[in-house]
């Protein structure tokens, strides 16, 4: 199946930044949807950002102007590139990939953010 290798989550202040990287086994990962979302404790799941097949975006209205989804096809990865953190962002971070050859989503076992004030 899929495997997904997240990395780049940490503690950082408010204000600072992070880089997420999610690493997708996928010899066609170009023709898959990717999405970041975000689990904190008792809210809901919330997609973060998507980055589609077709190239197009889209962003939570929390974070857009903050965070830019981008994806290297090439070497089979999508990046959460994350600015201006705020203490809200706080959440443990999951990457999924919606595998086309599979027919399933896969999901990452995510990575956790920490911001502090």
């Amino acid at each position: 199946q899929v495997q997904l290798a997240e990395s780049g989550g940490g503690s950082v202040q408010a204000g600072g930044s992070l880089r997420l990287s999610c690493v997708v086994s996928e010899t066609v990962f170009k023709m898959d949807d990717m999405a970041w979302y975000r689990l904190a404790p008792g809210k809901q799941r919330e997609l973060v950002a998507g980055i589609w097949s077709n190239g197009g975006t889209e962003y939570s209205s929390s974070v857009k102007g903050r965070f830019t989804i981008s994806r290297d096809n090439d070497k089979g990865i999508v990046y959460l590139q994350m600015n201006s953190l705020k203490v809200e962002d706080t959440a443990v971070y999951v990457c999924k990939v919606e595998s086309r050859v599979w027919g399933r989503d896969f999901w990452g076992q995510g990575t956790q953010v920490t911001v502090s004030s």
